[in-house]
């Protein structure tokens, strides 16, 4: 789902980030979070399932699995499989969000029986499997209409009615209900209890009370400790969910590629997000998703030749990096929502990117999530050499980042003009190599415009 944008003046933004660094004080020392071990070093995948294969189904997906494996994801996010509303359908096929059983298969993608055989699949492989839950709507032909039409919200003639307006083919739950609750958690209960899956990411979670969050966590983690994800950005979900959507740095990062933003703004973006979060929360970094890539743009669109780029850099920054169906293969269309609209698989130098970016993420303790990563470290902007003062150009974002033993050291021209950068400037150890050829650092680096260097050391 998308959010609606709106404008903050800076006296209210100042006031904003105060209120918001108070919360989060309060949230993460009330939190019930414990992070699953295995999600520290984790990259996670989101599968549009129907676009994915022709077939679009669990048996067809599993012929990828061995390289989804191969490239290093940890974590298998799929969109919601449940059966889609008929009634004020939209499109020919429906969204996916508009959920008609919680407690069921959508038939398009297979049986019961395909879905638990691809789960056990995906967990003998040691990847894990979270999956997209809509708890704030429902499809208005939802088994729940009938027999609980208590559990809506209604206006004053007793009408069903969407939570925004052009949601037109779902209808508003009301979480007023403790009764919704429980028939909630119930249907979320069911799917780790019955089909062993790892977690969640959650819809429009912020639209939700997070009273609801905290008490669907306690339950889970009852049954086997789960990954949450928040289709959402504010820190008070941090009590119950591990991990939330880090829109502020895609939309700024796609502002640099198109020349609005700065090295700057970024950097002051990545100190305000040390301020507002935890050190233990995760943020999910990302150059696309479902929603971005059909309603705002293919990351071509969006970043142009910087794509490359910026999908390396969410992978060095603070947060877990996603990677939506297709980006390893160049996607470059807008993938239908509503409509049949099959990805083109072929071979692409992102394939070898991601593979690259992966393993090291795995493998570096400096990148890994939360607490367990290391913090940013940026360079030196000038040094002074007797008495003169060297400066590197503006645009140019470098840090480090130190995890045990393991460290990072990262260089990335933010703009399209080519750049000659002095390795003196930055004091680092020159035994570190570079990620994709193993060389060590040279005395200079010579960066086109938009290229990049990564350097590590284990």
């Amino acid at each position: 789902m998308n959010y609606r944008l709106f404008k903050i003046t800076f006296p209210g933004y100042l006031l904003l980030l105060l209120i918001l660094i108070i919360s989060n004080s309060f949230a993460q020392n009330n939190s019930i979070v414990k992070h699953p071990e295995w999600s520290y070093n984790s990259v996670i995948y989101e599968v549009n399932l129907r676009q994915y294969t022709e077939e679009g189904t669990f048996k067809s997906f599993e012929e990828h699995l061995p390289r989804l494996k191969e490239m290093g994801v940890g974590i298998l996010w799929f969109m919601p499989i449940h059966p889609i509303g008929e009634k004020n359908r939209k499109g020919t096929l429906g969204s996916y969000y508009a959920v008609k059983d919680y407690k069921d298969i959508n038939p398009e993608h297979g049986t019961f029986g395909d879905f638990k055989n691809l789960v056990d699949k995906i967990h003998e492989m040691d990847m894990y499997v979270i999956i997209d839950w809509v708890a704030n709507h429902t499809a208005w032909d939802n088994v729940w209409v009938g027999e609980h039409p208590e559990f809506y919200t209604k206006d004053s003639q007793g009408n069903f009615v969407p939570p925004v307006a052009d949601w037109s083919d779902v209808i508003d739950l009301n979480f007023d209900n403790k009764e919704l609750w429980a028939a909630m958690i119930d249907a979320m209960k069911f799917w780790v209890e019955e089909y062993d899956i790892d977690g969640y990411r959650c819809d429009v979670a912020g639209m939700i009370p997070v009273e609801f969050w905290i008490e669907v966590r306690k339950e889970l983690d009852e049954i086997k400790p789960v990954f949450m994800l928040a289709e959402a950005w504010e820190p008070e979900l941090h009590q119950a969910f591990d991990m939330t959507y880090s829109w502020d740095i895609h939309h700024l990062m796609s502002d640099i590629a198109k020349g609005k933003k700065t090295e700057d703004d970024l950097r002051a973006r990545l100190g305000n997000e040390e301020e507002m979060y935890s050190e233990s929360a995760f943020r999910m970094q990302f150059t696309s998703n479902h929603d971005e890539n059909t309603w705002n743009g293919t990351v071509y669109e969006k970043f142009g030749e910087a794509a490359e780029t910026f999908a390396a850099l969410s992978f060095v920054i603070p947060g877990m990096p996603l990677i939506y169906s297709g980006q390893e293969a160049g996607l470059n269309k807008r993938l239908e929502f509503f409509e049949k609209d099959p990805i083109e698989w072929k071979e692409d130098k992102f394939a070898s990117l991601y593979t690259t970016l992966c393993k090291l993420k795995e493998n570096n303790k400096a990148l890994w999530n939360g607490e367990k990563g290391g913090k940013l470290n940026y360079k030196n902007p000038f040094k002074i050499i007797g008495d003169v003062a060297i400066v590197h150009p503006q645009n140019i974002l470098a840090f480090e980042r130190e995890g045990e033993k393991d460290k990072i050291f990262a260089i990335f021209n933010l703009s399209d003009r080519a750049e000659k950068i002095p390795v003196s400037l930055y004091e680092i150890d020159k035994d570190y190599k570079n990620i994709f050829n193993d060389e060590q650092v040279p005395l200079n680096i010579n960066l086109a415009p938009w290229e990049y260097k990564i350097f590590y050391k284990n």
